[in-house]
């Protein structure tokens, strides 16, 4: 008897929305997906998209009709709410609610956010102003969560460790629409050994004694070009870089990522967004993790 998707961590890639976001479905199947990322407006353009009542109804349509169990948006990469520009705090809270309204109507498991970064302020008052943000950004939705990522550590980014993040969510009272997305390649250059199981296992106590690992809803499973402590955010095919089949293979069958989106952003084996030939690798690797894991 073979394990349903919802017994395994739900494999999944970033997949583009052009077109429409029902095309972004149409990808994933295309694809093999379990569970699809994308992003609901230019990831790198203020202005957000207004999708219509029929295109979320279409999605939504085209979702309940297909294998794929979840999905997950990716939000603006220029938001910083941590900044203390008044102008661009502003422009990141309206892409983040935006973000988190579309996630309502869509069903998404969640949004997706790089918390921001202090640059050459100081660190924890941009924590503190990023939970002042995070706040009224759920005050003005509804349901959707909102999905801390944690960062490589570059350029004073916001989020590098557990320590930080926890310190984001108390920045939120707590609220029970933060969650957390762990990024492999981003865990590497931040010090975080996820190399084999036995280092995700000390890596996986090490959150759930920081945050609670119920506060995990989201998996970004990326190899990375550069070394553990690099803090250089730099993604590399599956099991091509420093992680490497073996750490690829141990957190694609995480047992505790179980119904879990667990996405690969790319590149590429060819270089470019990742197709059904990353796919198939995601899928070999974990079935490799399984395993060695004695689970298959």
């Amino acid at each position: 008897m073979t394990d349903s998707p919802a017994s395994l961590p739900l494999l999944g890639l970033h997949v583009s929305p052009a077109g429409g976001l029902p095309k972004a479905v149409e990808r994933g199947v295309e694809r093999g997906c379990e569970s699809i990322q994308i992003f609901t407006q230019s990831p790198r353009r203020w202005a957000p998209t207004n999708h219509s009542d029929e295109s979320i109804a279409e999605f939504r349509e085209a979702l309940a009709a297909s294998p794929i169990e979840s999905v997950v948006i990716h939000a603006l990469y220029l938001s910083n709410a941590g900044t203390p520009d008044p102008e661009l705090r502003e422009k990141s809270l309206t892409a983040i609610t935006h973000s988190l309204r579309v996630g309502d109507q869509i069903g998404a498991v969640g949004v997706v956010l790089h918390p921001g970064s202090a640059k050459d302020g100081d660190v924890g008052e941009a924590l503190d102003r990023c939970g002042d943000v995070f706040k009224e950004a759920l005050a003005e939705s509804e349901n959707c969560p909102l999905l801390l990522e944690d960062t490589a550590g570059t350029g004073g980014t916001l989020g590098r460790s557990f320590e930080e993040l926890k310190i984001l969510l108390d920045g939120t009272g707590g609220h029970d629409r933060v969650g957390f997305c762990l990024d492999s390649c981003h865990l590497l250059a931040s010090g975080y050994d996820v190399r084999t199981t036995d280092a995700l296992d000390a890596v996986l106590a090490d959150a759930d004694a920081t945050f609670g690992l119920d506060r995990l809803r989201c998996m970004h499973v990326n190899d990375s070009q550069t070394p553990l402590g690099s803090n250089r955010d730099r993604h590399a095919p599956l099991g091509t870089g420093e992680i490497g089949e073996d750490g690829i293979a141990a957190l694609l069958s995480e047992p505790r990522f179980a119904g879990m989106p667990v996405i690969f952003e790319g590149p590429g084996v060819d270089g470019k967004e990742p197709q059904i030939a990353d796919m198939e690798i995601a899928k070999r690797l974990r079935e490799q993790g399984r395993k060695a894991r004695g689970l298959a």
